[in-house]
């Protein structure tokens, strides 16, 4: 399986909320780090709605102290229930940024042995150079992926940053664009000639239905059916396609980059007997 890291050069493009959504609509079981420096658990407050109280990845510096890295990592782990999600919640404090840069080394080293073992690893890293940022992670990961909006202020600073990571990442790992809003005002052939990267996919901008992920908010009300009839309109929304795109689109790139053996195969299998065959 594999790590992949969502970034952002400045602002807030929804970093946060655009992880957990992918993770929601993730094609198999998959654990969300919150690896943000900032502090002040995005996932705690806004999906989680301040109602679970779980020890954060802080915890893990002192689990690492003691060599039982792996046996903490599984027992912080949150499951959200009725999904194959399962979270690691960041810092609950800036104070902690600094002594978070001591930490990423070894939990590269256990998430690499959770992906070896069948997990997709997906990993909000938060603004790119902040104090405590988890570069080891982004360094390694299969794919890195720059979030960020389509407006002119979003893409000067992720230009900035867009070389810089393409040159830090290790050889074969891939750095590519996940834009949300497209054609607000640019599209994604636009974004790529400036930020010199591809772009991965682009999700939807819709604030009402982030909001669902962003605050833990109740889906949108449709005008028939009460909350099933809500659970439709959302799962057919635009929205929730592009979410749901953007793992099938992670899966094929790390396939065509050899990083996915599980995907490879199934792809392979499509072009056998043919689609619809």
């Amino acid at each position: 399986m594999a790590l992949i890291t969502f970034t952002s050069a400045s602002g807030s493009p929804g970093v946060t909320s655009t992880v957990l959504a992918a993770a929601m609509a993730w094609p198999r079981p998959v654990l969300v780090v919150e690896a943000d420096p900032t502090g002040g658990s995005g996932i705690l407050a806004g999906y989680f709605r301040g109602q679970k109280d779980p020890n954060d990845l802080v915890e893990l510096v002192m689990a690492n102290r003691s060599g039982v890295m792996a046996e903490a990592l599984r027992r912080l782990a949150v499951p959200i229930e009725g999904s194959d999600v399962s979270v690691l919640v960041g810092a609950k404090s800036h104070d902690q940024a600094a002594g978070l840069s001591r930490l990423w080394d070894p939990l590269l080293d256990a998430l690499t042995n959770v992906a070896a073992a069948g997990q997709d690893v997906l990993v909000d890293a938060g603004r790119l150079g902040l104090e405590g940022w988890p570069r080891p992670l982004v360094r390694h990961s299969d794919l890195t992926l720059l979030v960020c909006r389509s407006t002119l202020p979003a893409l000067a600073a992720a230009r900035s940053w867009a070389q810089t990571l393409a040159e830090d990442v290790l050889p074969d790992h891939q750095v590519q664009v996940l834009l949300v809003g497209a054609g607000q005002p640019y599209g994604p052939r636009e974004v790529s000639r400036v930020l010199d990267l591809p772009v991965l996919a682009s999700v939807e901008w819709d604030q009402r239905r982030a909001r669902v992920f962003s605050e833990g908010a109740a889906k949108p009300p449709a005008r028939l059916g009460g909350d099933a009839g809500a659970d439709r309109a959302f799962a057919a929304s635009g929205y929730w396609r592009s979410v749901t795109e953007v793992g099938v689109a992670v899966q094929k790139a790390l396939a065509g980059n050899g990083r996915d053996p599980l995907f490879r195969g199934i792809i392979a299998g499509f072009g056998e007997t043919g689609v619809g065959a």
